[in-house]
C-alpha cells in the first residue's frame, strides 16, 4: 500500500478549506490530514477534529480554550496551538508533505512562507502571498526545493495550459518569463465573471449594499473575496499574482469578462495558438488538480455539457465603472512595495464597507488616496512586508476617520 500523503489545511473552516476537505474525503486512502487551522470558527473546527483526528490544530489564541479538553494529547506531537506560531507549526509539521494555504488576507503570509522554506508542496489558493511577497516566495522555493502550486482557479487554469517544462519552472519559482524562452508564451488572459454588478449603472454600483455585493451570481466565496469580485479588485489582485507567479509583465496579461465562468483562463503562444482550460465554476476542480499533480484525481464535480452552456460570451471590462482594476494595474506597473499598499488599503476599505462605515462606491477612493500617499520601497524580508502592511492599514483607517475617502 502506498504511504499516505500528509496534508495541512490552513483555513480549514473557510470556503477554500471546506472545498479541500470535500476533495480529501473522496481520497482518504491516499491522503492523511495532519494539521488543521480555523482561527475563530471553533465549533466547525471541533467537528473537523473529531472527523479527521489531526495531530495538530491551530486557532486564534483567545479561542483555543473554547476547543475544550485537549483530545490530541494522546497522539504523538498532538496539541492545540494559538496565533501565528500555531499556523506556522501546522504548515511545517514534519508529517506534512502538502500544505493548502487558504487563509484569507495577509494573515497567512508567515505560515505560507514558512511552508515554502521548509520545502513543502504548497498549494496557494489566496492571492496575498504572491501579491505581497512574490519574490520572497520564489527565492525561498529555489533554495528549499519546495513546489509552488497555484490553485486559485484562474492561475491553476493557466498552469494546466502550459507545457510540462514550463510547469516545472513555475513550481520551482523560476516562472515562465525567465526561463525556457518563455515557453513560447506571448501573453495570458484571466477571465472574470463580472460579478453581481456587471450590467448595473454606475450610480447603482456606488450605492450598493453589502447584501447586494455579496450576492455573486456564479461563485460561492467568502465575504471579503465576494466584495473584491464585485469591485473587480479580485481580478486586479490576480493580475499582480500572475505577474509574480509566472514571471510576466503587466502588459502581457489581459482581463476578459466572461459571464458564463466556464472558461477559466487562456494562454496565447508565439505560433498563434490559443489554449484555455474549461470546467464548472467550483474550486474543488483546481484543488483536486493541485493535490494530485502531476496525475489527476476525482474532484466530485461533473464535467460541463457544452450543449447546455449554449454559448460563451467575452467582453472587455469597463474601467470607468470598475476603477479598482485600473488601480491594480498601476500597482503592478509600479512594483516594489506598491502591491502591498494596494492590498492593505483594499482590505481596510472592504472591511469598512461591510461594517457600514463607508459606501461601496468609496472603496476605490480609499485605495487611490492611499496609493497617492505611499512611497514605494524595495522589499527585503517578511518583516519589511508586515511593516508596510501595518503602516498602510493605519494610514487608510486614519483617512476614513477624517472623512471623504473618495
Amino acid at each position: 500500500m502506498t504511504e499516505q500523503i500528509g496534508v495541512a489545511v490552513l483555513g480549514a473552516t473557510g470556503s477554500i478549506g471546506s472545498s479541500t476537505l470535500d476533495v480529501l474525503r473522496l481520497h482518504q486512502g491516499r491522503f492523511k490530514i495532519v494539521s488543521l487551522t480555523g482561527w475563530r470558527r471553533i465549533d466547525p473546527l471541533r467537528q473537523l477534529s473529531n472527523e479527521f483526528t489531526p495531530a495538530l490544530i491551530a486557532a486564534e489564541p483567545e479561542h483555543v480554550p473554547d476547543l475544550g479538553s485537549n483530545p490530541l494529547d494522546g497522539r504523538e506531537g498532538g496539541c492545540y496551538l494559538g496565533g501565528e506560531d500555531g499556523l506556522v507549526a501546522a504548515a511545517t509539521h514534519p508529517e506534512v508533505d502538502t500544505v493548502v494555504a487558504g487563509v484569507s488576507g495577509a494573515a497567512g503570509l508567515r505560515s505560507t512562507l514558512a511552508a515554502v522554506q521548509a520545502g513543502k508542496r504548497v498549494l496557494i489558493a489566496n492571492k496575498e502571498p504572491f501579491v505581497m511577497c512574490g519574490e520572497l516566495l520564489r527565492n525561498a522555493a529555489s533554495e528549499s526545493g519546495a513546489c509552488l502550486m497555484p490553485i486559485d482557479s484562474e492561475h491553476n487554469a493557466i498552469f494546466q495550459c502550459l507545457p510540462l517544462e514550463a510547469q516545472r519552472d513555475v513550481t520551482s519559482g523560476r516562472g515562465i518569463g525567465r526561463t525556457s524562452e518563455g515557453a513560447g508564451v506571448s501573453r495570458i488572459a484571466l477571465t472574470a465573471s463580472g460579478g453581481p454588478f456587471l450590467r448595473a449603472p454606475a450610480a447603482a454600483i456606488a450605492r450598493a449594499t453589502p447584501a447586494e455585493a455579496l450576492a455573486h451570481p456564479i461563485w460561492n466565496m467568502g465575504r471579503k473575496i465576494s466584495v473584491d469580485s464585485a469591485t473587480l479588485m479580485n481580478k486586479g489582485l490576480e493580475l499582480i499574482e500572475a505577474c509574480n507567479l509566472f514571471g510576466l509583465q503587466e502588459s502581457q496579461i489581459d482581463i476578459i469578462i466572461h459571464p458564463q465562468s466556464v472558461l477559466h483562463s487562456l494562454v496565447y503562444f508565439d505560433d498563434g495558438s490559443l489554449i484555455g482550460q474549461m470546467g464548472n465554476p467550483d474550486m474543488r476542480i483546481p484543488i483536486s488538480h493541485g493535490l494530485a499533480y502531476p496525475k489527476r484525481a476525482a474532484s466530485g464535480i461533473a464535467g460541463i455539457n457544452l450543449s447546455e452552456v449554449g454559448q460563451l460570451n467575452f467582453e472587455p471590462p469597463d474601467i470607468e465603472r470598475f476603477p479598482s482594476l485600473a488601480l491594480a494595474r498601476e500597482a503592478a506597473k509600479a512594483g516594489r512595495s506598491t502591491p502591498i499598499a494596494l492590498n492593505a488599503a483594499n482590505e481596510v476599505a472592504v472591511d469598512a464597507f461591510l461594517g457600514g462605515l463607508i459606501t461601496f462606491g468609496e472603496i476605490p477612493g480609499v485605495v487611490a488616496r492611499v496609493l497617492e500617499r505611499h512611497e514605494p520601497s524595495e522589499i527585503t524580508d517578511l518583516a519589511h512586508v508586515v511593516e508596510i502592511d501595518l503602516e498602510v492599514r493605519s494610514l487608510a483607517n486614519d483617512m476614513m476617520r477624517r472623512g471623504s475617502p473618495s
